[in-house]
This record gives structure tokens, C-alpha cells and sequence, in this order.
């Protein structure tokens, strides 16, 4: 009973603040705390869909550049399972431990934040169509801090000796780990790259602890500042694909009013429904194709603007069928109609099935 009591005690010291290590579980149970509310709103436990991680913050590109730049912030304290993170928990107190007596509170929540948030641009930058979460990029920044500490005299020899070797050894297997598919090598890459800057730029407020503000404040401004111009030079042709496609619903759902209209709508007006809000539509959209297929979009995306566009062409030509069926009193197209009628349904199934 003792050894599990014992056993107990270190394993809640691990949440615990204290002297030295103040910051690092706080931002453990910051983690875990919004997993497990995540979980409370029905995320799944072990593989949560992209569409819950979307909800509750993660990166990606088309909706990140969209105006939604906090996910930078966010999507590093989400996580993809509970294995996600456990692993990366379990990475952060270790250095966490190491790093934050010699960084203090202050440095070290700055280059947590900073190498988070590198870390998510260097994921956006990278990946076109890929949802990112976890707080693994900002741990390798953490790993970077240290690794730029232990090439300097900072740290006693022999302790840099042996830290060096460790750290290094981690680094390396999980970059390598991280060509795995499904795994945000760009995040850990960035985040590494970043904690190295940081973690030399750190080196003089360690020696002379009244430049500790100064220097944070540069690095802040020169980091968000860097993230602000890669952000705004990173191609929006998906972001602007998304505003039209919904343009081109809209579009759609009008043109398609005509056929909830009353049967015994008068024949102006279905007509003009027909020629106004139907036809008419029908070309907008057709135009507006034509421009998306100008964009830089996916092989998938241009293929589906190919069926998109058929699809318009035949609603036109068979509302202008219709109108002239109604104009003219007769059934003598329905055979053309029925023809169309039929390549739209099969179309949609194509559209609908991808």
C-alpha cells in the first residue's frame, strides 16, 4: 500500500505546480482538461473526425486563411485520441522538467506560445488540405531551446554531455518517425527551427537576467511579425474556391425555386421564373466555373468543376426547353427534356458519390 501510495503521489506531482516547474503542468492540464471536455460533447475517444477537430479549433488551411487565424493558437492544444495525447504529455514533462528551472516561467511559456504558433504556420504553409492538431510543435520548439542551450557552456559539461545525446537522439527518431504518413513533420519541423532561434536569442537574458523582457519582446515581435507576412503570401485559390461555391449554391437553390411553385402559378410568372431566376442562374454559374478553373486547385477539384459545369449546361438548355414548352402551349420537347433530365440525374450521383 505504501508503493502505491508513493507511486501515487509522484504521478499527481506530475500536475502539480511548483518551484521550477510551474508552467509545464499547467499546460498539461490545460491539454488534458480540453480533451476532456472534447470528449463530454461527444468527440470520439481514440479517432476523432476531422469535422470535430475542425469544431473545437484545428489548423487548416482553406478555413484558417479564411479570417480564422487563432486555429494557429488553438489547434496546439487539441488532440487526435487520447494516445495523441498521452504520447505528447508525456514528451512535455520530460522537458518540461529539464527546460523550465533554467528557462523561469516567463521564458519558457513565451517559447512554448512562440514555437506553438511557428510550428501551425509551418503546417499551413506546407499543407494544402491537411486538418493539424496536437501540441507536438510546440514540444519540438521546447526541444530546439534545449538543444541550442546544450551546444553552449550554459550548462555544466558533463550534464550537457549525457542531455545532449538524449535530446538529439529524440529529435532525430521522431523526425524520422514523423515521414510517416498521417504524422505533421512541417509542425515539428518548424517548431524545431524556431526553438533553436529562440533558444539562442535566449543565451544573453540567461547571463544577464535584466535583458529578460527586452529580448522576449523582440523575439515576440519578430516571430508574429515573420507568421503575419508568411500568412498573408500563402495562395488563398482555396479559401476564394470556398466564398464561390457557395455563391454557386445560392445560385443553384434560386434557379431550382421554380420547380416549388404552385401549380397553378400563372403562366408569367413560372415563366419568368423560368427565364429570370432559372436560366439566368444557370449561366452565372457556368461563368463562375469557367473562372474557378483559372484558380491553382487540386486535379480532384478541376475534374469536379468539369461535371459541375455539364451539369449547369444541361439544366439550361433544359429550362429553355421547358419555357419554350409553356410559351408555346406544346409537349413537343419532352423527349429532349427527359434526355437532359436524365444526364443531370446521373451527374449528380457522380458529384454526390465523390
Amino acid at each position: 500500500m505504501n508503493k502505491f501510495t508513493n507511486g501515487l503521489k509522484d504521478f499527481l506531482s506530475v500536475f502539480v505546480p511548483r518551484d521550477g516547474y510551474f508552467i509545464t503542468p499547467l499546460l498539461i492540464n490545460l491539454n488534458v482538461l480540453i480533451f476532456i471536455l472534447m470528449i463530454s460533447t461527444g468527440v470520439h475517444f481514440f479517432s476523432p473526425t476531422s469535422e470535430s477537430l475542425m469544431q473545437w479549433g484545428a489548423n487548416f488551411r482553406p478555413t484558417t486563411l479564411e479570417g480564422e487565424w487563432w486555429r494557429l493558437i488553438t489547434c496546439c492544444f487539441i488532440h487526435i485520441g487520447v494516445f495523441h495525447l498521452l504520447m505528447n504529455m508525456y514528451a512535455l514533462f520530460y522537458i518540461g522538467a529539464l527546460l523550465e528551472p533554467y528557462l523561469g516561467k516567463a521564458r519558457f511559456i513565451t517559447a512554448y506560445l512562440l514555437t506553438g504558433i511557428a510550428a501551425s504556420m509551418a503546417s499551413l504553409w506546407w499543407h494544402e488540405f491537411t486538418v493539424s492538431a496536437g501540441a507536438s510543435g510546440a514540444i519540438f520548439g521546447m526541444y530546439g531551446v534545449f538543444l541550442a542551450m546544450l551546444t553552449t557552456n550554459l550548462i555544466e559539461r558533463e550534464t550537457r554531455q549525457a542531455l545532449l545525446s538524449s535530446i538529439a537522439l529524440f529529435v532525430g527518431y521522431n523526425l524520422l518517425a514523423g515521414l510517416k504518413e498521417g504524422i505533421d513533420n512541417a509542425a515539428h519541423i518548424g517548431g524545431l527551427a524556431s526553438g533553436l532561434l529562440i533558444g539562442y536569442a535566449f543565451l544573453p537574458s540567461l547571463k544577464k537576467p535584466r535583458l529578460q523582457l527586452g529580448i522576449i519582446a523582440l523575439l515576440t515581435v519578430l516571430i508574429l511579425s515573420t507568421c503575419f507576412v508568411i500568412y498573408n503570401s500563402i495562395p488563398r485559390d482555396m479559401s476564394i474556391y470556398n466564398a464561390q461555391m457557395q455563391v454557386f449554391a445560392t445560385r443553384e437553390n434560386k434557379a431550382l425555386e421554380v420547380y416549388s411553385l404552385p401549380q397553378n402559378t400563372p403562366t408569367d410568372t413560372l415563366l419568368d421564373h423560368l427565364k429570370n431566376k432559372g436560366i439566368d442562374n444557370w449561366n452565372k454559374n457556368i461563368a463562375l466555373i469557367d473562372e474557378l478553373q483559372k484558380l491553382n486547385l487540386t486535379k480532384d477539384l478541376h475534374e469536379r468543376n468539369v461535371k459541375l459545369k455539364a451539369y449547369c449546361e444541361l439544366r439550361e438548355k433544359s429550362y429553355a426547353l421547358i419555357y419554350k414548352e409553356i410559351e408555346g402551349n406544346t409537349d413537343r420537347y419532352q423527349g429532349e427534356i427527359e434526355a437532359y433530365n436524365k444526364g443531370i440525374d446521373s451527374l449528380l450521383k457522380e458529384l454526390g458519390g465523390e
